[in-house]
This record gives C-alpha cells, structure tokens and sequence, in this order.
C-alpha cells in the first residue's frame, strides 16, 4: 500500500499484557486506532486529556458513564469530550476503532 491507502494489516500491532491488541495510525491531529479487547476484559473507570470517539465493530460488553450504564453492540458509538470518565466491561471479544482528537 501507500501512505495515503492503508489497510490495518500494515500497522505494527502493539499487545499489552492483557492480551489488549491496538493499530495506531497517527496524523497531526488525530490518532485513530483499531483496538481488539479479549472477551471477560474490563476497563476501569478513567478520562483522557482529549476528546475520543469510539465505533463498536464486534463484540458486546456494558459502558458505565456519569448518565448510568447501558449495554452495547456492533454499530454502536461512543462520544467522550475531555476529562470525562467512562469504563467499560467487555463480555465477548470486542474490536473498537477509537479517534483520539489531540487538543
């Protein structure tokens, strides 16, 4: 591929501990990554110093946030400005693409 087409197989993929595998492609402003989260994995509650947003490819799990929690799927989206906290629990392998707005 190119620098201007892509496709996610050409990012280096980076595995925590956790068994947490993350895509990054980073742009002056923005950083998108493709994230795949094992089933059972929980994220606990935190914010970030930026704005992120977040589409649901696969998977399912529970998004807790200041407005209560709500269970979530494919094609859901999350939407988190600056400093405001979420955690999620992840009930079956999820994959997520995530777009973090630097400020």
């Amino acid at each position: 591929m190119t620098e201007n087409c892509l496709s996610w197989a050409d990012l280096t993929e980076t595995m925590s501990p956790n068994g947490v595998g993350k895509r990054t492609l980073a742009a002056e402003h923005a950083t998108l990554i493709r994230i795949t989260i094992p089933a059972g994995t929980s994220a606990p509650r935190h914010s970030h110093p930026h704005e992120q947003i977040v589409q649901v490819i696969s998977g399912s799990g529970r998004l807790e946030t200041a407005q209560g929690g709500r269970d979530f799927g494919p094609g859901s989206l999350f939407h988190f400005r600056a400093e405001v906290w979420h955690a999620a629990v992840f009930d079956t392998e999820t994959v997520l693409v995530e777009v973090n707005l630097r400020p």
